[in-house]
């Protein structure tokens, strides 16, 4: 069923109305009818069931039959820290870690980053991501709304990832002997609920900035004996935490 995101007052209504790019979509790409069902959720873990009653070129009525909470959301909460990579590699980051149950993603740049931070095209970049978020949680059915931060330093990602966790997972390419697996175990058996995941950009990190990661309290890991791509690494880091904890 299609999903849309409004905000928490909207969703309290009886009758919502929807405009813009989500009226378009509802009456141009699906050629939805009065009648029809959809999804809203208030991206914080409440949604609707809700019914058609009104297509126009410029909005869409809906009326809400019922609302529950979500499911559509992992039993962990994991922030995606992001070295920045080349080129446009970073949305199908964003896209695929939305998908996989990431609740935010953070950019930051590392010493090998060949993508700097731009004060100037920062807010830019960030509210196209948005955007590839919250399309992604939409198509996915995700009952909370993923934010994309704006990108970070390195020393600044590790120092709001220790506020914010209680497990850091440094993915080491140099690292040897701690593996993903079995750090994802322990973690689940501790009871661990909030999770921050670093992955690096095409160049990996420096043994300086793993020493840094490793003495700010993160636990270095090997996610194999493969050296995977920087837009590969997330997806196959996410994919063993949903099925550590998930399945």
């Amino acid at each position: 069923m299609p999903r849309f995101f409004v905000s928490p007052e909207a969703l309290a209504e009886d009758t919502v109305t929807l405009t813009g790019e989500d009226c378009r979509h509802i009456a141009l790409s699906l050629r939805m009818a009065v009648g029809d069902t959809v999804t809203l959720s208030d991206g914080e873990g409440r949604e609707a069931l809700c019914r058609l009653c009104r297509i126009t070129t410029d909005c869409v009525e809906v009326e809400v039959l019922s609302r529950a909470e979500g499911n559509g959301e992992l039993p962990v909460s994991v922030f995606l820290y992001q070295g920045m990579p080349k080129g446009d590699k970073l949305e199908l980051i964003v896209q695929k870690a939305v998908e996989l149950g990431a609740a935010e993603i953070l950019p930051f740049e590392s010493c090998r980053c060949v993508t700097r931070i731009r004060a100037e095209r920062t807010a830019k970049q960030t509210e196209r991501l948005s955007r590839v978020a919250r399309e992604a949680a939409g198509q996915c059915g995700r009952s909370r709304l993923p934010a994309v931060r704006e990108p970070l330093s390195f020393s600044a990602a590790l120092a709001d990832a220790r506020a914010r966790a209680d497990l850091l997972l440094f993915c080491y390419e140099a690292e040897q002997e701690k593996s993903l697996k079995k750090t994802l175990e322990q973690a689940k058996a501790q009871g661990i609920a909030r999770i921050a995941l670093f992955v690096g950009s095409e160049g990996g990190f420096s043994p300086e900035e793993a020493a840094a990661a490793v003495a700010a309290g993160a636990v270095s890991v090997t996610l194999g004996t493969r050296i995977l791509r920087c837009e590969t690494a997330p997806m196959f880091a996410l994919s063993c935490i949903v099925y550590t904890y998930e399945l």
